[in-house]
């Protein structure tokens, strides 16, 4: 059963009184198939109305819907003989991100994502996706031995930022954080990095420093949250929506400002209401992007890395 957000409400309702002419229909010997067809392209329209004109704000709630797929979904739908691999070496396992080797299609990658969880119990035990020192001294390690194996890194990015607790800040947060994001830019092998989700903060920067960065369509990446930038400016978060909107936050905002490199289009309503479909664009984009980029050296791809940095921001 979908979950609604607030600004879906009028598709909502035409969704109820669909159901509602379903059992009736089931229930006696009316024939209303018209009406519950006429309804429904009601519906379909409206809903890729709506979608085709989400504010910035919008976009950041259908970012972090309940129901979006996380990286464990995308596991399931689209990667083969995943393997995950635990650990840092140093202190301890973070399930807040997660990597190992798979296949995409015939081919051999390393991939490593954040996983948000999809219920109460699996939330807390992947933290809500905020890694803490160890996950990013745990990506550092599969990239490294990525690197050594010569496959490419494939990286799921969704998480509202790093866990900033009192903990993770005694462990070295910001240096781990530092230092992933540095073997990112050192990797001699093919790095895609996709925001599926949320890209908030370094957390999601640690994992996206690529050659090249997709965004599916309704994800966000931004420097802070909507809500902490209002907090900030304005000492409200009820100042968000127009944070979004001034944060360009959106692929499509970004893509144009040259942070991003490609949009991956999501199914109407959003990846979370058809995740099979969502998974197939998000394969395919993978794809062709590897299929390029296993043709350049290692010198070539790091400096692609390097000028991609540096020309953000260029008028």
């Amino acid at each position: 059963m979908i979950s609604y957000l607030e600004f879906e409400k009028p598709i909502a309702a035409l969704e109820a009184r669909i159901a509602e002419l379903r059992q009736t229909a089931q229930a006696g010997d009316v024939d209303i198939d018209s009406e519950i067809r006429r309804l429904e392209m009601k519906s379909a329209d409206l809903l890729a109305s709506t979608y085709k004109a989400l504010t910035p704000w919008q976009k950041t709630q259908v970012a972090r819907h309940p129901m979006r797929p996380h990286f464990c979904d995308y596991v399931g739908q689209v990667f083969t003989d995943f393997m995950p691999l635990g650990g840092d070496r140093y202190f301890g396992d973070d399930q807040a991100i997660i990597g190992g080797f798979a296949k995409l299609g015939n081919r051999r990658v390393m991939l490593i994502g954040h996983e948000k969880g999809n219920d109460t119990q699996s939330r807390l035990r992947h933290n809500f996706g905020m890694g803490k020192p160890e996950g990013y001294r745990k990506a550092i390690r599969l990239m490294e031995m990525a690197g050594r194996f010569g496959l490419p890194v494939v990286t799921l990015v969704d998480t509202s930022g790093a866990f900033p607790g009192v903990e993770a800040e005694e462990r070295g947060q910001a240096e781990a954080i530092a230092r992933s994001t540095e073997a990112c830019l050192a990797l001699p092998v093919p790095m895609v990095a996709v925001i599926v989700g949320e890209g908030g903060s370094g957390g999601a920067v640690a994992l996206a420093s690529a050659e090249r960065v997709l965004m599916l369509e309704h994800a966000v990446y931004s420097v802070i949250s909507p809500e902490g930038c209002a907090s900030i400016l304005w000492r409200t978060n009820e100042k968000a929506a127009d944070a979004a909107e001034a944060m360009k936050v959106t692929a499509q905002d970004l893509l144009s400002l040259k942070v991003i490199d490609r949009v991956v289009k999501e199914p109407v309503g959003g990846a979370h209401r058809d995740p099979a479909l969502a998974a197939q664009a998000l394969a395919k984009a993978v794809g062709e992007e590897l299929d390029q980029l296993g043709k350049l050296s290692p010198d070539k791809l790091r400096a692609m890395r390097e000028e991609r940095f540096l020309r953000i921001g260029e008028s």
